[in-house]
């Protein structure tokens, strides 16, 4: 929670066009701010400018460039600033970070409470396994609630989430949905799948509490034989792709 005094002002500079892990990474960053409880963030759009290339971006009629710079801004206390800039300089890449000392004259009102991330460990042996069903028609703040739930996951470094969409199933209020031809149904059942440490996953139901107004979340304790991933590559924008398949 921000008080009246001493604080700090942070201020990243991307390129709109540039990506982290395959999304936009103003994008990624604001989501990550977002569920890491920082008390407010704000992107700016540049109409001109240009960067360390020494190449000139403008917005015209006629062409939109993908290469107009972007500045997320966000002020906190310098405790928060020190647990979130390690990740912030991981993602963006080729862009630049800010920080500045600053005072807070008048404080915003209290915020709803986030709790503390966990930190990422290493995942061998014992494990638990989550599942969280709800609506494919479930919203959140505007988006598919499965949408925010895999963006929530990620700001808080869980291993990984996997959505499935059902194609049959009724649940608490007994209706059958099933899918057809021809038509698409926006009343299906989604699961999400997340596999971590139990640590973490306790750490995450708050967050859940927050955001699953009707569904069903249930953990199982699984063991984990193997866990490995490939080796990323940067790319062109300083995010980082996965190899090309054959």
């Amino acid at each position: 929670m921000l008080n009246a005094g001493k604080a700090v002002k942070v201020s990243i500079y991307v390129s709109e066009g540039s990506t982290h892990h395959g999304a936009s990474t103003y994008s990624t960053i604001l989501d990550f701010l977002f569920f890491r409880g920082i008390a407010g963030a704000t992107v700016f759009k540049g109409i001109a400018g240009f960067g360390a290339d020494h190449h000139l971006h403008a917005t015209s009629l006629i062409d939109i460039s993908d290469r107009l710079p972007l500045k997320i801004e966000f002020i906190e206390t310098p405790e928060k600033v020190d647990e979130v800039l390690g990740k912030l300089q991981e993602m963006v890449g080729s862009g630049m970070i800010e920080v500045q000392e600053t005072t807070i004259v008048k404080a915003p009102q209290s915020p709803t409470p986030t709790p503390a991330p966990s930190t990422s460990v290493k995942i061998e042996g014992k494990a638990q396994m989550m599942r969280i069903f709800i609506g494919e028609s479930d919203r959140w703040q505007g988006k598919p609630l499965y949408e925010a739930l895999v963006s929530a996951l990620r700001a808080h470094d869980l291993a990984g989430v996997t959505v499935h969409r059902g194609i049959l199933g009724y649940g608490a209020h007994r209706r059958v949905h099933k899918d057809k031809p021809l038509h698409l149904s926006r009343d299906g059942s989604i699961l999400l799948s997340v596999i971590d440490t139990e640590e973490k996953l306790q750490s995450f139901l708050p967050i859940i509490d927050g955001m699953v107004i009707e569904g069903l979340v249930v953990l199982s304790d699984v063991d984990i034989i193997k866990y490995s991933h490939r080796t990323l590559e940067t790319d062109e924008g300083g995010s980082q792709a996965e190899p090309a398949k054959s």
